[in-house]
């Protein structure tokens, strides 16, 4: 098991911490797509959160701790919205449900999406490999999903295939974030879930098969 990278805090309060971390993560986030991570300073960042420079270094050490609490949060959701898709695992509809709840998550955290592939490069190394990790225990879930389709006869594809297709499909849904500025003014939500749901479960071309006369 992953050893979670600890962003310590004075504060005892719980409650108080996460609230005030949703806070600095809401504010370091439009901070972060504006500026970039190297640009944006803490007080900038406390500023944006709501108080001042010494309540923030109440919750957070570093500004590397603020971009790990980035990355963290977006990796919880997916593993709460996603609770209710593993209910039906096993079946290709349950599939179809936990493509969509993960497609729209990245609706809703598009830009928490962008800065956190764009600068956590910046984070040191242990928060790093920890974050690396969450992300593949992101595709492991997508993995796990597709192999019990396949193993209840719902899909036919190898085992090489279920590894690659949890990869395109994590990756495939993450492109609404990065391809945005090009794709919304043509698509919705849902059309996109629609398209891509029916491109990575029927691929793009249909074989045709010829009758002999």
């Amino acid at each position: 098991m992953d050893l979670k990278h600890e962003v310590k805090s004075s504060v005892k309060d719980e409650n108080l911490i996460e609230k005030r971390r949703e806070q600095i993560i809401e504010g370091a986030v439009k901070l972060f797509k504006e500026k970039g991570f190297h640009r944006a300073t803490t007080r900038e960042i406390a500023k944006a959160a709501g108080f001042s420079i010494g309540t923030l270094y109440e919750y957070i050490r570093t500004k590397e701790d603020v971009l790990y609490l980035v990355c963290d949060s977006i990796y919880n959701e997916v593993q709460s919205r996603l609770s209710n898709a593993l209910d039906q695992e096993g079946t290709v509809e349950g599939l179809r449900l936990a493509i969509g709840t993960y497609f729209r998550l990245i609706d809703d955290m598009s830009d928490e999406f962008v800065v956190m592939y764009q600068e956590s490069k910046s984070l040191p190394k242990d928060a790093l490999e920890y974050v690396t990790n969450k992300e593949m225990e992101m595709v492991a879930l997508f993995k796990n999903l597709i192999h019990k389709c396949v193993t209840a006869g719902e899909m036919r594809i190898t085992e090489d295939a279920v590894d690659m297709a949890a990869h395109h499909l994590v990756v495939q849904g993450q492109m609404w974030a990065f391809r945005r500025w090009a794709i919304r003014s043509s698509y919705s939500i849902d059309d996109f879930i629609c398209l891509q749901t029916d491109q990575l479960l029927n691929g793009l071309v249909k074989r045709i098969v010829s009758v002999p006369v």
